[in-house]
């Protein structure tokens, strides 16, 4: 759990799954991470090795991020995760934003 329990990680990851994503594209996918906390939180997964960083040589820079294989073994864990979310987000008592 401390390689992933945080409320972003795991989102990050989640979208991660089908693909390696632009560091622009896979922050949209995450609403509400500040740029800070987006920062954060792939160093740290980046770290930890669930996840590899891609610098493109070109102007803009391009970077992007991927699993690695470290971090596609989570891949079971996160679907259920989504799974249990999915199901259970109707007995949820959400507070009002």
């Amino acid at each position: 759990m401390g390689l992933i329990g945080t409320k972003w990680k795991p989102l990050v990851l989640f979208h991660l799954l089908e693909g390696g994503l632009r560091s622009g594209v896979l922050q949209k996918h995450i609403p509400g991470i500040s740029n800070k906390m987006f920062t954060q939180t792939v160093r740290e997964l980046e770290k930890d090795g669930l996840i590899s960083r891609k610098v493109y040589p070109v102007v803009p820079p391009k970077v992007e991020y991927q699993l690695s294989d470290r971090g596609q073994s989570l891949e079971p864990i996160l679907r259920a995760l989504d799974q249990w979310g999915l199901k259970d987000v109707t007995t949820i008592d959400m507070p009002q934003v």
